[in-house]
């Protein structure tokens, strides 16, 4: 990703021990991505503390699971209770709606895959939907999406049904028909994830 990006040549890569002592440089951005599953909790507070206390901003990552999805609200609770606000995927900062157990939170990409990772995986497709859990939350001042699109669109004739996390932290099922005219369309062509209603063209 760095050699992609010009503003990203000067990255300096750290390595350090996880565990209590943990602290890390002070920095526009931390990510950790697919990690908390694999610590201890105390370890995993150790990592989430030491980016919130680094960073002014903190992405992480979890598979796409239900304990994956634990581990990232664990974290959101941490950052939201050291100060930051959510950028993203939730419209709110508050406590995630969601009941635990019966559901967790998880969206979808499609990624490439080789020719060895077919092999590995025993598959035959070059892609797969990798499902994944998320929180980027921030010290600076954010503005959430309205709604968040949080299940696969159901598109039916004449009508497609939006599951949201809305920002009055409830989940709602919304209907948008073809009496919604601009809307309606925007709708049939919502992704699983997206901001809605979706942001208005730049003028």
């Amino acid at each position: 990703i760095a050699a992609a990006h010009p503003a990203l040549r000067d990255v300096r890569w750290q390595r350090a021990r996880i565990g209590a002592a943990l602290t890390l440089d002070a920095t526009d951005l931390v990510t950790v991505s697919y990690v908390l599953n694999e610590l201890t909790e105390a370890d995993r507070a150790a990592v989430v503390d030491a980016a919130a206390a680094a960073a002014q901003a903190v992405v992480v990552v979890e598979a796409g699971t239900p304990d994956g999805y634990a581990r990232v609200i664990e974290a959101r609770d941490r950052l939201i209770a050291t100060g930051f606000h959510v950028a993203a995927p939730c419209p709110h900062s508050a406590a995630c709606p969601i009941v635990p157990g019966t559901d967790w939170c998880h969206f979808s990409a499609r990624v490439s895959r080789s020719s060895l990772h077919r092999q590995v995986k025993g598959g035959s497709l070059a892609y797969e939907d990798e499902k994944f859990s998320y929180v980027a939350a921030t010290r600076l001042p954010v503005g959430p999406a309205p709604a968040r699109v949080v299940r696969r669109p159901q598109i039916r004739k004449g009508q497609v049904l939006l599951d949201l996390c809305e920002a009055d932290e409830q989940l709602r099922r919304r209907t948008v028909t073809k009496r919604h005219g601009e809307l309606y369309r925007a709708a049939r062509d919502a992704d699983w994830g997206d901001v809605w209603p979706p942001p208005a063209p730049a003028e």
